[in-house]
């Protein structure tokens, strides 16, 4: 299934002012993995992301999606990828299914009535299809946000905390049906986290960020490895806190 880099980022830089949000990162992202893109607030993971969904603009460097441009071919990706966030709202008034319908039908998904009704049971949110999105929970805003992100069955999912505020349950499942859509479609997945254990389980790749620079890249295991640590909480503390790999506090 990973046959080779979908996504491919060199030397990006976003600065604002004299403030460098991003500073000069390379990375590639393999067909069909599931990558983090981890760091603490102000690393650079938001802008980073922005600019892989063309929101913004790089000062410098390239970035290459599906194997174009994304500067200079924009509408041939852009179709191809989507993007979900639990702190984006959809628009309040309308109802999760007219929500989904808007949705679909600006994505031109085919059948997208069969697509919702399959996307509604999978992510169990048909049972209140019919409320305002403005009237439902966190945990439930986050699910309908998914089934928007999937209506155009992407080749590439970008994520950002894709199981905040939901419980446990329904966290764990919501990682399955993830799963199990990279490995039924063969997508590939590049998540943002706070969640250290999900991406022990979920990811096979791991970029992390401080001050905008890349500190740290390898699987879960391979960087709790280098940095002699337990698990991945641990790490991403130590990368944190600027401690060298196999230092000792």
């Amino acid at each position: 299934m990973i046959e080779g880099p979908v996504i491919q980022v060199e030397c990006l830089c976003k600065y604002y002012g004299s403030v460098r949000a991003v500073n000069g990162i390379s990375f590639t992202v393999a067909r069909g993995s599931i990558c983090a893109l981890l760091g603490g607030n102000g690393a650079g993971k938001t802008t980073t992301i922005a600019m892989l969904l063309g929101l913004l603009l790089p000062t410098s460097g390239q970035i290459h999606i599906l194997g174009e441009e994304l500067q200079r071919h924009r509408q041939r990706v852009l179709p191809r990828l989507n993007f979900s966030s639990p702190y984006l709202d959809l628009p309040q008034r309308l109802t999760v299914a007219e929500n989904l319908m808007v949705y679909s039908r600006l994505y031109g998904v085919s059948n997208h009535r069969e697509r919702i009704t399959v996307l509604g049971r999978d992510l169990d949110i048909d049972s209140f299809f019919k409320r305002p999105y403005g009237s439902l929970s966190a945990g439930q805003k986050t699910r309908v946000a998914l089934a928007k992100a999937l209506l155009n069955k992407p080749e590439i999912l970008l994520l950002d905390e894709p199981t905040a505020s939901l419980d446990p349950d329904t966290a764990d499942r919501i990682r399955s049906i993830l799963t199990n859509y990279r490995n039924q479609s063969g997508a590939t997945l590049l998540m943002a986290s706070h969640n250290m254990s999900e991406v022990e389980r979920l990811c096979n790749q791991v970029i992390i960020l401080r001050t905008g620079n890349i500190v740290a890249t390898g699987t879960p295991g391979e960087l709790i490895h280098r940095y002699g640590r337990n698990d991945m909480e641990e790490v991403f503390l130590d990368v944190a806190r600027g401690i060298q790999p196999g230092s000792l506090e």
